[in-house]
């Protein structure tokens, strides 16, 4: 001891406060974690929880460190216990929160063996959404936004609707930048049933942020509300313009709200469209039932023809096709585009789906082609597929009938209408094999009780007027038909069959004079121009007044088969044979089991001096329908024309 520290005692060693060298360990963890150095910050951390044990904030910025480290397990036992020491330490309840929402929803990552199952998702996103709960201090609170974004998602998630829209609503108006924040609002509102309050919102929502616009688009869709879905689908193309997937929703928003004008905008969209993608089969298959609807059944013809190149497994193609080939009534055509691909069909993933959407077009075509048989098979074998379907179970039965098997057509209606008794449609087919198996009283009682069971359908007044004339009973039919347009003055199908049935019961100008006031009141009624003016033709009246009432039904309908045949046989009686067979082999084409159009067809034919065609004609006219013709006469023009053939 020097001579200047004699007598002074020497200083005793201060104590080191734990709790500052818990905080000087805490801050040199930062440090550490600054300097990349990991196991060194979490050593300083762990030596800070020695030196502090009741920090329950340290504990807390170690299980931060582990999440931000992706050290899920670690962190949740460091933030369980942070939380044993503090129950209400947000910053513990923030971080198992963070994790169990990750693990909830596949987000965190984990070892390759481990595998979610629905219960442990469940229970993660119930500890995911009690501990965000407690770390913004309820939905309300000025927690980040990040983690009330965090809670809103799960609380949509796990079907708490009433706890995900006032935190969204109120999110929404604080952060009016975050768009998916809209999205889950409305999509909470829809869960909730409360569609009402989305569109609300949406349509106020779109006016600041036009990006919103195909979300609306989309409620709009679900509810049904096409053009208001079309509008919308629009207006999002307007910040989206080369966007294809807008284009398609848009053309298909239109085709649902249906209308020539829809349809002619649909189409346009979808030009444009496939100018993008050319091969894309939706928009291939929306373009084909566009140009159908708008009336280019040439173009929707090759969209669809486009669409079967690009993938002959997509049965869309083929259905597409087959639609516009109806609408032109090439039903040949239809057969011999669907019957060979049947067969990959049956043998496809989905041959189920691709055979129910395919075999009623089939069959349909098999029945216009006088292939009966053929038509009874697609449909038995479509009906397989989709039994509790009535209108196939029409078709059948249809079928049937056509084949002149009316027993078992009567048979499968009343089964049929045993499980569907309100269905008129399967009445009628059940009255009409009735009647022409011979039981003309049952039938008529079948649809005298149909029309009191449905006294506000003119259908079933039609139905069985119908009936009441085939039956001989024209007096009846006319009255009730006349009492029926007293109770519908402005049903038109009242008026055009009261005008049938007295034509058909040679009432001619009674007949004329209804028809004449159905067309002064619907001057574009087709059905009646063009009876009016086939039956002027048949009587020999006024050809000329005749051939132009047709022209205007043909105006309106250009490929009808039955108006075809009305203005060929209006210029054979005219004289016009030329042009006369130039119409009837088009309708002859199209109604190969049409007795009367097969017959007319011949009569130009021989005329003609053509005797081989003629004879073919009336062969099918034989073996057609045979409604309104008369065998006898038929059979004598095939012996006179086959004395006038060529000797061999």
């Amino acid at each position: 001891m020097d001579a200047g520290q004699a007598g002074r005692p020497s200083a005793a060693p201060q104590a080191t406060d734990p709790i500052a060298e818990a905080y000087a360990q805490f801050l040199m963890a930062h440090r550490l974690e600054d300097d990349n150095d990991i196991d060194g910050a979490i050593a300083a951390y762990r030596r800070a929880m020695t030196l502090d044990p009741q920090a329950a904030d340290v504990v807390a910025e170690l299980a931060d460190f582990f999440l931000r480290q992706n050290r899920a397990q670690d962190a949740i036992a460091a933030g369980e216990q942070a939380l044993k020491i503090a129950p209400s330490n947000r910053q513990a309840h923030r971080v198992l929160g963070t994790i169990y929402a990750s693990l909830a929803t596949g987000t965190t990552g984990r070892g390759q063996n481990q595998r979610r199952s629905a219960d442990t998702e469940r229970e993660n996103m119930a500890k995911a959404i009690q501990h965000l709960e407690q770390a913004i201090e309820g939905p309300t609170g000025r927690a980040d936004a990040n983690l009330r974004a965090m809670l809103a998602r799960l609380y949509v998630g796990s079907g708490a609707h009433d706890k995900a829209i006032p935190l969204l609503a109120e999110l929404v108006k604080q952060e009016p930048q975050w768009q998916d924040g809209a999205t889950l609002l409305v999509e909470a509102y829809a869960a909730a049933g409360r569609n009402a309050d989305a569109l609300r919102f949406l349509e106020e929502a779109v006016k600041d942020d036009p990006e919103l616009y195909t979300t609306l688009a989309d409620l709009y869709s679900r509810e049904r509300r096409w053009p208001d879905a079309a509008r919308a689908y629009e207006e999002a193309m307007k910040a989206s313009p080369r966007s294809f997937d807008l284009r398609v929703r848009y053309a298909s928003m239109l085709m649902n709200a249906g209308g020539k004008d829809a349809a002619l905008k649909a189409s346009a969209a979808l030009r444009e469209a496939l100018v993008a993608r050319p091969t894309d089969e939706r928009a291939l298959y929306l373009s084909s039932l566009a140009e159908r609807r708008s009336g280019d059944l040439d173009a929707a013809e090759s969209a669809a023809r486009r669409l079967i190149a690009q993938n002959g497994r997509n049965p869309r193609g083929f259905a597409a096709l087959a639609e516009a080939l109806e609408d032109r009534r090439r039903y040949q055509a239809v057969v011999d585009s669907l019957a060979p691909a049947m067969a990959a069909f049956r043998a496809g993933q989905d041959s189920a789906g691709s055979l129910a959407m395919l075999l009623p077009h089939l069959g349909f075509a098999y029945l216009q082609v006088g292939r009966f048989g053929n038509a009874v098979t697609a449909f038995e074998e479509a009906r397989t597929l989709e039994p509790s379907n009535p209108s196939l179970t029409g078709y059948l039965i249809q079928a049937y009938m056509s084949a002149k098997n009316f027993s078992q057509a009567a048979e499968l209606a009343r089964q049929a209408r045993a499980e569907n008794a309100d269905n008129l449609a399967l009445a009628r087919l059940e009255a009409q094999a009735l009647r022409q198996s011979g039981k003309a009283d049952q039938a008529l009682a079948l649809l005298e009780g149909v029309v009191q069971k449905k006294a506000d359908d003119p259908d079933a007044y039609i139905a069985l007027a119908e009936l009441y004339n085939d039956a001989s009973r024209g007096a009846q039919a006319v009255k009730l038909l006349q009492d029926a347009q007293s109770k519908f003055p402005a049903e038109s199908s009242l008026t055009f069959e009261l005008a049938a049935v007295l034509e058909k019961q040679k009432k001619y100008s009674e007949s004329e004079a209804v028809f004449r006031q159905l067309i002064t009141r619907e001057p574009d009624h087709a059905g009646a121009l063009n009876y009016l003016g086939y039956m002027l033709v048949e009587r020999g009246e006024r050809l000329d007044e005749s051939v132009g009432f047709i022209q205007r039904a043909l105006k309106i309908d250009p490929d009808n088969g039955s108006y075809l045949d009305s203005l060929g046989w209006a210029y054979f009686k005219s004289g016009k044979l030329d042009l006369a067979e130039q119409y009837l082999k088009r309708a002859a084409d199209q109604l190969l089991t049409n007795s009367v159009v097969q017959d007319h067809y011949g009569d130009v034919l021989a005329r003609l001096g053509r005797h081989d065609q003629a004879i073919a004609a009336w062969t099918r006219a034989l073996a057609g329908d045979g409604d309104a013709i008369n065998r006898g006469e038929v059979d004598r023009k095939i012996k006179s024309s086959s004395g006038k053939l060529p000797r061999r």
